[in-house]
């Protein structure tokens, strides 16, 4: 009998603490987050202004109602981070925001409802608003990218990364309004590559391959510009005397 007595006890006291712990994580999902409630690891440059801004999220709002998929991408995309996650804490009561920002390696400029856009690119061809950039990561850049567009993401990470492999000395890239693309290198000067962004890797190439001959006998010091619209059909202009 006092063995039953025992074990009712310890029944009765694991229920009124689980009910307990119910009760309690009950109304800690359903209290309010605030902006102050918000915390951000990873980059000193986002304060948690800058979450409630860049977020629909009407704060204060309910933790348990807080959708952290839909938030990671609306964060990644307004702050133009490398990743975002996102999560709901109980203890201590918070909405823990984790952030991985991008590495600029050129400078950037586009067009926004005919506004001139200054910023940065990062090694994948995303465009960077420049207060989205940590001051760290400024030293060293030496080439300008102009008229960025989402399209031209894929053919920018190309460039960067024959850049690379070749050891280009590409200054500049630049975009017209209409997409035609051209390139400034050190030694081959300006470089006319077109229209056709599913030729870039074989454009490329052929520019790695005129850099090495022509670093051979000095002739890119005579070098105007190099026309590879038709990679086939090279046309090469040079000064004249």
């Amino acid at each position: 009998m006092k063995t039953q007595k025992v074990i009712k006890n310890r029944s009765f006291f694991f229920l009124i603490s689980f009910l307990f712990l119910t009760s309690l994580l009950s109304i800690k999902t359903l209290k309010k987050v605030v902006p102050q409630d918000i915390r951000i690891s990873g980059s000193e440059l986002f304060s948690q202004n800058d979450v409630v801004k860049n977020s629909s999220l009407n704060f204060p709002i309910r933790l348990i109602f807080v959708n952290t998929n839909f938030l990671e991408k609306e964060l990644k995309q307004n702050l133009s981070l490398k990743n975002v996650s996102v999560n709901r804490e109980l203890f201590p009561f918070s909405l823990k925001v984790h952030v991985n920002t991008r590495t600029p390696i050129a400078y950037g400029e586009r067009m926004s409802k005919n506004e001139k856009i200054l910023g940065f690119i990062d090694k994948d061809g995303i465009f960077i608003n420049k207060q989205n950039v940590e001051e760290k990561n400024l030293n060293k850049l030496n080439i300008h990218v102009f008229g960025w567009k989402e399209k031209f993401k894929k053919v920018l990470s190309e460039i960067f990364i024959a850049k690379e492999n070749y050891e280009l000395e590409i200054v500049k890239i630049t975009f017209s309004s209409d997409g035609f693309l051209t390139i400034e290198e050190k030694d081959l000067k300006t470089i006319f590559l077109g229209y056709k962004p599913k030729l870039i890797n074989y454009q490329l190439q052929i520019i790695n391959n005129l850099k090495d001959e022509f670093k051979k006998n000095s002739f890119s010091l005579k070098i105007d510009n190099i026309d590879l619209t038709n990679p086939d059909k090279p046309k090469i202009k040079v000064f004249k005397p």
